[in-house]
């Protein structure tokens, strides 16, 4: 009986080789690489779905996917083009099914589409200059009822709390327990959303009270957070921003971030501003502005100038925060341990 089972296992794993051996071999039969699929291309250009057939055989039918969507089907190996505007930036990968002489295959590759154009710099003023905490290790920023929000971060240390930005003095704070690393807020619908960092928890508390309503959970690390009056808008680190439903906090979409030269990362702290994210990049002093839509950067504010103007100290860390405020029409930004708010104009 040993002997049979020994023979059976032996016998299944040649059989699963061979298996897979005859499936890499009819994967060589065809390509879809063309002169209109480069690496890079742009939202405005089109590709064209066809197969090289190497060994000429009689192909009855290919189904094209994009991102495992279905975009096309073809008797033979018809020719049909494909508009790109119908996608978002970032990386793509597309396949195709082959059905040919009673077998079938799956053939795939990739690319990336980057923005059509380069992003516009613009320049910025200051209006106003106001205190801040120095020891706020800002996080998240954000205007709510002409109170100045902030959620901070460090363990040990997070916070959420209401500021009066024209002093800088904490009108009401709430401490996180020690083993959260505050991260991005925003407001949606009465509730202040809180992430953390590494722990793949939120808070959900109310806006006018700071009392703690309940927690969630998410699959990435929480970095930046805002909303567009309806999702929620989370980043992690990385050039992806997840677009989130409030009301079970599944990802139901994403975007990527890309100017039309490379892909964007760090996506930090974000503000929704006029249909627009505004968003930080850690460890760069710039605002990106970006089309939600299609992820593309439009413009980039630098703000280099700005930590000069605060003071130098052992802590002062990287800028991060950005509040509009629309009774103002003005953009309120700021640092990780910066002594200064800086109210801004875009000119």
């Amino acid at each position: 009986m040993l002997k049979l089972k020994l023979f059976a296992i032996i016998l299944l794993g040649i059989l699963a080789l061979g298996c897979k051996e005859d499936e890499n071999e009819l994967k060589k039969l065809f390509s879809i690489e063309n002169p209109s699929l480069k690496p890079i291309l742009k939202l405005e250009e089109s590709i064209d779905l066809v197969l090289q057939n190497k060994k000429n055989k009689a192909i009855d039918s290919v189904n094209y996917f994009i991102n495992d969507i279905k975009i096309g089907t073809v008797k033979g190996n018809q020719k049909i083009p494909f508009a790109l505007n119908r996608l978002k930036l970032g990386n793509q990968t597309l396949k195709a099914k082959v059905y040919f002489e009673g077998k079938s295959t799956d053939i795939e590759t990739s690319f990336s589409i980057y923005a059509s154009r380069e992003p516009k710099l613009l320049n910025f003023k200051i209006v106003n200059t106001y205190a801040h905490d120095i020891n706020a290790y800002t996080q998240g920023f954000e205007f709510y009822k002409g109170v100045l929000l902030e959620g901070t971060g460090q363990y040990k240390e997070s916070t959420l709390r209401k500021t009066d930005f024209k002093t800088g003095k904490v009108t009401q704070q709430i401490k996180l327990e020690d083993n959260y690393f505050g991260e991005g807020i925003t407001v949606l619908n009465g509730k202040i959303y809180q992430l953390t960092w590494k722990e793949k928890t939120g808070f959900v508390y109310d806006a006018n009270t700071l009392a703690l309503e309940k927690k969630f959970s998410f699959e990435t690390d929480g970095w930046g957070l805002t909303n567009d009056g309806t999702n929620l808008y989370l980043s992690d680190g990385s050039e992806i921003i997840y677009i989130l439903d409030p009301s079970n906090f599944k990802v139901v979409d994403s975007i990527s971030v890309y100017t039309a030269g490379s892909k964007i990362d760090s996506i930090n702290e974000m503000e929704w501003i006029n249909g627009k994210i505004w968003a930080n990049i850690y460890q760069k002093d710039v605002i990106a502005v970006i089309d939600p839509k299609t992820g593309a950067v439009e413009n980039v504010i630098n703000c280099v100038a700005l930590k000069g103007k605060v003071t130098q100290h052992p802590e002062v860390d990287y800028f991060n925060g950005i509040a509009y405020n629309p009774s103002t029409k003005t953009y309120f930004v700021t640092g990780k341990n910066w002594d200064k708010t800086f109210e801004i104009v875009i000119e």
